[in-house]
């Protein structure tokens, strides 16, 4: 009896270091998802008024968290019993990143005179507080909707990985990179809109303003208006870019198209153009829309 116990805890051990093994594995094939991942999702939580950037980032990472708890079940299920649904599911997704990241270049294009007329500040202050709250949140609910779609390709390459692996194997391999993932990323998306107050504490540890500290803190309020800024810029390319490689994996047609030039450009045309094309289909369906309506 005695040994057949520690047989057993013998093929546990076995077990958690095969799935550590491969959860590292996976982990590095969707290092690329999830850097794009944590520029979508930092511009994302970006834009709040400096009380509420915390309270609004907390209830994103319950958003993210609760996406992949309804994902993963269903990537089992669709894995193993309907494998076009997977493909169905990712290229949907890409479709609404590539219409995403299309009408955040289209906005800069025709609206930026007015976009830099009114900072985040100034709306903050000409809206009321009801008018606050209402914006905060269809901000947060379109932040979890995009890392809806994001989630579901991070969880599908890891899947991937592990295909042909007992079904226990799987789920403790996808969870555990599902895990890294939120954690991970909404950690690092703190850090980075809390900049200044980490910088604010570090010169408050010491007078000397030739100090590391002092020199530190200056450098890390200095810099984060622009690494706002960039973020923005950062994380339309990476919703483009994800896009298009979605299209370029799982659609034959893309799968050669401009093959000759470097994979990551040719991801990012691909997603441009797509994200062009729905956003053309959609200002027309709308024009169409409010001509019938004002007809009617």
């Amino acid at each position: 009896m005695a040994s057949g116990f520690f047989a057993l805890l013998d093929d546990i051990a076995a077990l958690m270091d095969d799935v550590v093994v491969m959860s590292k594995i996976s982990t590095k094939k969707t290092a690329g998802i999830l850097g794009d991942d944590l520029a979508v999702n930092a511009e994302k939580a970006t834009g709040f008024v400096s009380s509420r950037e915390l309270p609004v980032l907390w209830a994103i990472t319950k958003g993210s968290a609760l996406n992949k708890v309804i994902i993963l079940p269903i990537a089992f299920l669709l894995s193993a019993f309907a494998p076009w649904g997977v493909t169905l599911a990712l290229i949907l997704g890409g479709v609404y990143l590539a219409f995403e990241g299309a009408e955040k270049i289209y906005h800069v294009l025709f609206y930026r005179n007015h976009d830099e007329a009114n900072t985040q500040e100034d709306i903050d202050i000409s809206l009321s507080e009801e008018e606050q709250k209402a914006a905060e949140k269809k901000k947060v609910k379109s932040a979890i909707f995009t890392d809806f779609i994001l989630s579901v390709e991070i969880i599908i390459i890891a899947l991937g990985t592990v295909v042909g692996e007992p079904l226990l194997f799987q789920i403790l391999v996808v969870t555990i990179v599902a895990v890294i993932a939120t954690i991970g990323v909404y950690g690092i998306v703190a850090l980075i809109v809390r900049m200044d107050d980490i910088g604010l504490k570090l010169i408050g540890l010491n007078t000397n303003k030739k100090s590391f500290t002092h020199l530190l803190g200056n450098l890390l309020i200095k810099t984060l208006p622009w690494v706002i800024k960039s973020l923005a810029v950062i994380g339309t390319i990476a919703l483009l870019l994800v896009a298009g490689g979605i299209f370029v994996h799982n659609i034959e047609f893309f799968h050669h198209f401009l093959e000759n030039i470097p994979g990551f450009l040719r991801d990012f045309v691909v997603g441009l153009l797509v994200g062009f094309t729905v956003l053309l289909i959609v200002k027309l369906f709308n024009y169409l829309r409010n001509r019938i309506f004002a007809s009617g």
